[in-house]
């Protein structure tokens, strides 16, 4: 029977398969291919940021939901019967039809749906072949999609005069707020825009736009969609003038999400109050700045169990001819000395280093490398502690060499500082100072990884994450990746964190720095400044348990200024930031991380038997494999004390041992100038055998340095001040270059020679007969 009737009217089936098979497949899988504008948005929804559509138009990715308010206004306005009619309003046709063909004006009977067929063919020439298209596709749109979604895209993709397209754009640009925050006169206004978007031209038509408005308005009040007082206080509301510009408060971050996501709508971790204080904080620095022609700086805000990023100042508000479009926070810069912390932590990391330990902070030459202080000062001997908190440069060199460059390197690139794109032997040891480049992003990221590995450390079972130094993120909704849990760390051990977040917590001013209590805050900071070679980059970046800070200030085209210092540029925006942040108190101690350990309290090493003073300090777990104290020394003295003897001069009863701390004579020179406490050791009893003690040594030239002569004085005769340290007070030295006797000093042992380029053997000796030689290399400074 059924092949019977299929035979029978088969062409009819076919031609219905036929007209079938059309209409299903009449609509493009993708409605919409138009471009649309990137949107930003802080954690909590609030607009931060937008750029247009790739097509020149201000067009908002598609909206999640229509507001209440619009949506009641559009379907009166509109198509009153849109959740009843399956694409097309038969009646509404008819009556279109009759008026257009009875009357002059012209008459739309489209509903909502055949409008966004319209719209998704780009509007078409409006005959009634390309209705009876829209009506067709109209009603495969009502089969594939729900009513709801069909009013988003008609809300989204509606033109509203000018570049304006869709509903959340209109809202922003003619309201200047979110669209879901729309008043009823606002709603009303742009539920009857789109069909005469020419109305909204300032000081034109607004008579008539009004009248449209004031009539919607009425309807909704009759058909008790809003009641008589908010009916009659919309009518009192006035109507969009020119178009607003878009909020635009983290501008950078904006253009990188462009780059990254063109044309999404990201909803970003930035918290837009913080954000908003962190860009009044940048502009009031940048006026104090400018002042001193530094026209750029940048401020980070990462929260450190997230790594998510709060806060995001690309760069100050200067102008174009200061590269204020540059996103400093993505550019690598100088590191300055904001990688010493890494490297005390490695240090402590593998025991050769304790907190206090003594490290030489004498005048350095490694392989004609010469580093030198901020201040050109030396201190002899310092606290390693002190040395990071005062960074002091040739005690961190010193050290990089000790801890060994490659192996830092590899640390380094083990922690993520991918900027590092060149070997190691590229940096030498000037990387600790500067010599390497990294980004604000990268530098501020390993802070937090640091910060984030000790708190873990403290709160889940003595364990680490194996990606803990992980990029930060700016996504709100994405959960960051950290990796498994592990006994063993790819960075740092949290003992050793902790030490050197302890000596950054307690940094006290620079020598010289009248200005320090401007830094005081109530809030605990681990922190560290940075200034790179020739003033042009200036750092602060600090960590609190729950925050990570940092800051960098300069000229993007890399020209230094005086002045310029990562104190007195970087620190006060720093500290600032940190003021609007909640208080997070400090860091746990890492007990399971630490042992105690007896401490020389004069040296900072472990005490060893000649130590008069020690406690007992938690020091990392390596620290058992440090040396004792090198420093304190039984001395062997005569009954009164005031001289030393030995045996071969001095009755060996009579001969009393005592301990006494006693530095190498290079660093006792320069130590005993600071430490007024110092005390020298007792010179020799006449007649008595100085031995092998070493005690003279030179301070300039240091041994392999080469000397340089200014070149413009050719070869003539150049006075040269050459230096000695000799540990004994009243000394007499005598001084002999190639065998010539040339002079002699007291106590202050300082020579002044006239000297030509050649080699020579410098030679001192003093009144006891003990002797020092080195080789001495002079040469042009043009010479190699």
């Amino acid at each position: 029977m059924l092949k019977k009737l299929l035979k029978k009217h088969r062409i009819k089936l076919g031609v219905f398969l036929v007209l079938f098979g059309v209409w299903f497949f009449c609509l493009p899988s993708v409605l919409f291919k138009t471009p649309t504008s990137t949107v930003v948005t802080s954690a909590n929804g609030a607009l931060i940021g937008a750029r247009i559509a790739d097509d020149g138009q201000w067009r908002f990715p598609k909206l999640d939901s229509v507001p209440h308010r619009f949506k009641e206004s559009i379907l009166l306005f509109e198509d009153e019967y849109f959740y009843e009619h399956p694409g097309f309003n038969p009646i509404s046709i008819f009556n279109a039809i009759k008026h257009n063909l009875t009357k002059k004006t012209r008459r739309g009977g489209s509903t909502i749906t055949q409008q966004v067929i319209r719209l998704s063919r780009l509007n078409k020439n409006r005959t009634y072949f390309e209705k009876i298209i829209e009506l067709v596709m109209a009603t495969r749109l009502e089969f594939k999609y729900s009513k709801d979604d069909i009013l988003k895209l008609y809300a989204t993709h509606t033109p509203y005069g000018g570049n304006v397209v869709g509903l959340e754009t209109a809202s922003w640009r003619y309201f200047g707020i979110d669209a879901h925050e729309l008043s009823w006169g606002q709603a009303a206004t742009l539920a009857v825009l789109p069909n005469a978007p020419s109305l909204i031209f300032p000081g034109k038509n607004e008579a008539l736009l009004l009248n449209k408005r004031n009539r919607l308005l009425k309807k909704l009040f009759k058909e008790e969609k809003i009641d008589k007082t908010t009916y009659e206080l919309a009518l009192m509301e006035p109507l969009p003038n020119k178009p607003l510009p878009l909020p635009n408060i983290s501008p950078h971050l904006t253009e990188r999400i462009k780059k990254e996501y063109t044309g999404q709508r990201i909803n970003t971790s930035i918290n837009y109050t913080l954000q908003q204080q962190a860009n009044v904080i940048a502009k009031t620095h940048y006026e104090r700045l400018k002042q001193n022609e530094i026209n750029n700086l940048a401020i980070l805000v990462l929260d450190v169990e997230t790594r998510k990023v709060l806060a995001y100042v690309g760069n100050s508000l200067s102008d174009k001819n200061n590269a204020n479009y540059v996103d400093i926070i993505t550019k690598n810069r100088s590191t300055g000395s904001t990688l010493k912390p890494l490297l005390f932590a490695s240090l402590l990391d593998e025991g050769q280093l304790l907190p206090n330990t003594l490290v030489m902070d004498i005048p350095t030459v490694i392989n004609g490398y010469n580093p030198k202080n901020f201040d050109k000062k030396h201190a002899g001997a310092v606290p390693a502690n002190r040395a990071l908190s005062r960074s002091l440069n040739v005690p961190a060199v010193r050290l990089l060499r000790k801890y060994g460059l490659q192996k830092f390197y590899n640390k380094l690139k083990k922690i993520n500082l991918k900027s590092l794109n060149k070997p190691a032997g590229h940096y030498g040891l000037a990387l600790i100072l500067g010599g390497a480049e990294s980004s604000l992003w990268e530098i501020t990221q390993t802070y937090a990884g640091m910060a984030a590995s000790l708190n873990y450390f403290s709160k889940n079972m003595s364990v680490y994450r194996t990606k803990e130094y992980a990029s930060p993120n700016y996504l709100n909704q994405k959960v960051m990746d950290f990796g498994e849990t592990n006994f063993e760390t790819n960075g740092f051990n949290a003992g050793a964190i902790y030490h050197t977040f302890k000596a950054m917590k307690d940094v006290n001013r620079p020598e010289g720095d009248e200005n320090w209590q401007f830094f005081d805050s109530s809030q605990p900071l681990a922190w560290k400044t940075g200034t790179s070679f020739g003033f042009k980059d200036a750092w602060a970046v600090g960590v609190t348990p729950k925050y990570a800070i940092g800051v960098w200030a300069g000229n993007a085209d890399g020209e230094g200024r005086p002045g310029l210092t990562g104190i007195t540029a970087a620190a006060p925006i720093l500290f600032e930031v940190l003021d609007r942040l909640p208080y997070s108190g400090w860091f746990a101690e890492p007990l399971d991380d630490l042992v105690a350990l007896e401490i020389c309290e004069k040296s900072g090493h472990g005490a060893s038997s000649y130590c008069v003073n020690s406690a007992r300090v938690l020091v990392p777990i390596n620290g058992t494999k440090s040396k004792s104290c090198p420093y304190h020394k039984p001395l062997n003295l005569d009954s009164s004390g005031k001289y030393q003897v030995n045996a071969s001069c001095y009755p060996l009863e009579n001969i009393q041992t005592k301990s006494w701390f006693v530095l190498p004579t290079i660093m006792e020179y320069y130590y005993s100038s600071a430490n007024t406490d110092y005390r020298v050791p007792p010179p020799f009893l006449e007649g008595c055998s100085v031995g092998e003690s070493e005690l003279m040594e030179f301070i300039y030239p240091k041994k392999n340095e080469v000397v340089l002569l200014p070149k413009d004085l050719g070869e003539k005769k150049t006075e040269v001040i050459f230096k000695l340290a000799h540990q004994l007070q009243n000394s007499q030295v005598y001084w002999y270059l190639n065998n010539t006797y040339i002079g002699d000093t007291q106590d202050f042992h300082e020579m002044i020679l006239p000297i030509t380029t050649g080699t020579y053997q410098l030679t001192a000796v003093d009144g006891e007969g003990n002797q020092i030689q080195q080789t001495l290399k002079v040469k042009m400074a043009s010479q190699n």
